[in-house]
């Protein structure tokens, strides 16, 4: 039986809208979490009077089980619905939560906007519907999350439901392409089915949206990337790049060549689910030989592409970013760290070219002198170190990334064009 397709599902929102419980409520319903380890947490849960939190307390667990760097199975975050297998990209709550939706160590092609009925929207929301509109995120599926809290009332659920309308139409997000749902995931309602405390909502559930999300295209036709996570070497094999390819397909025989390292070999052997492969395409996480690269000769943040289409790698970057927080303003000179696919560079902003206003994206201001928190910008930035970055309306997967300074994430942005070396 074939694989069905697969779909990588951000669940966004604010921190304490319900998004850990939710995405505990998903697992469990579709079977992905064992009822003997609900059943452990439920149990924790109850000696420390936190009774019904075991759905968050599963999230919570491998959330820190990830900061102390135990590898979990993917199957954790994996569930399925009748049509698809959806991957949670990166559990909420983690940290770099935002930094990993952006450098697309996880692109998600969907996102679930969790909002809670007592509290509607916040910072947090405007923050997060911003950034999966920077990102391309193509359909929203809109949770209003914790209506147990408000008597499962109607009224209450509208009012947030064109709160959140009224903030995607100002990020210019098609309303058309949202599902707003009513929930309870501490309940469960409406979550994997209607438990029928709101006989008002005729919608799908959660998992009849998720299922019925259009279908990904793999961009198997684009140029072969593959972002380099890690570099080992294994006795008998040598060395072993690993890493997930984003676009294009690996073969074993192919010639291909790592930008910027420089360094160009043929593949002898690809691996993947501790078995040999003779091919992997977008999604797929390997391992693969090359010959003739040493362990010294590549690393984390390299790119792998085909030897005569090699990834680009820029001089500078023309991009349009969008700053979700700093402290003060940002001017010319300010070098902070850019988080791209698998790579961390300090990057100088060379030029603010131009401000945009982030309702309608219009040119607002020429050259400004600095931009703030809340402004949308075209600049320039100077990689300090050689970085390889595609322009995003070519290889998306390689054209967006984070900007992060003071522990946190400053700006998004998506790379409109490459001058290279």
């Amino acid at each position: 039986m074939a694989e069905k397709p697969h779909q990588n599902l951000a669940i966004i929102g604010h921190v304490d809208h319900g998004k850990s419980t939710l995405v505990g409520r998903l697992l469990f319903e579709t079977g992905s979490v064992p009822e003997h380890i609900i059943q452990q947490y439920r149990e924790e849960a109850a000696e420390k009077g936190k009774s019904g939190f075991e759905f968050a307390y599963v999230m919570d667990n491998l959330a820190e089980e990830r900061e102390r760097g135990v590898t979990i199975d993917i199957a954790h975050q994996r569930f399925d619905t009748d049509k698809y297998y959806f991957t949670i990209v990166d559990t909420p709550g983690h940290r770099d939560f935002v930094k990993n939706m952006i450098t697309g160590a996880s692109q998600a092609d969907h996102a679930v906007l969790v909002v809670a009925a007592d509290d509607g929207v916040a910072p947090q929301t405007r923050e997060h519907v911003f950034l999966a509109r920077t990102l391309g995120i193509e359909t929203l599926i809109v949770a209003v999350n914790k209506m147990d809290t408000v008597d499962y009332d109607q009224e209450r659920y509208e009012e947030v439901r064109d709160d959140v309308k009224k903030l995607l139409t100002q990020v210019r997000f098609d309303t058309d392409d949202a599902r707003f749902i009513p929930i309870s995931a501490f309940e469960g309602d409406n979550v994997a089915e209607h438990v029928g405390n709101m006989p008002w909502f005729d919608g799908p559930t959660i998992l009849e949206a998720l299922n019925n999300l259009p279908e990904p295209q793999p961009p198997t036709d684009a140029p072969l990337r593959l972002p380099i996570q890690d570099v080992y070497t294994i006795s008998g094999i040598g060395t072993v790049p690993v890493g997930r390819v984003e676009t294009g397909v690996l073969e074993t025989g192919a010639s291909v060549s790592f930008q910027p390292s420089d360094v160009s070999g043929e593949v002898k052997t690809i691996e993947m689910h501790h078995e040999e492969v003779p091919r992997a395409e977008p999604g797929d996480n390997v391992g693969f030989n090359v010959r003739g690269v040493g362990k010294n000769d590549i690393r984390r943040g390299d790119v792998c592409g085909p030897a005569d289409d090699p990834p680009k790698v820029a001089e500078t970057f023309k991009a349009q970013i969008v700053v979700m927080q700093h402290p003060s303003v940002i001017t010319a000179g300010y070098t902070p760290v850019i988080h791209a696919h698998t790579a961390q560079v300090a990057c100088t902003f060379e030029a603010l070219n131009q401000k945009l206003d982030p309702k309608t994206g219009e040119v607002a201001e020429e050259n400004p002198d600095f931009v703030k928190a809340g402004d949308a910008a075209v600049v320039t930035l100077r990689p300090q170190k050689p970085l390889s970055i595609e322009p995003s309306g070519e290889i998306p997967e390689l054209g967006s990334f984070a900007i992060r300074d003071m522990g946190q994430t400053i700006a998004a942005g998506k790379v409109l064009e490459v001058n290279e070396k």
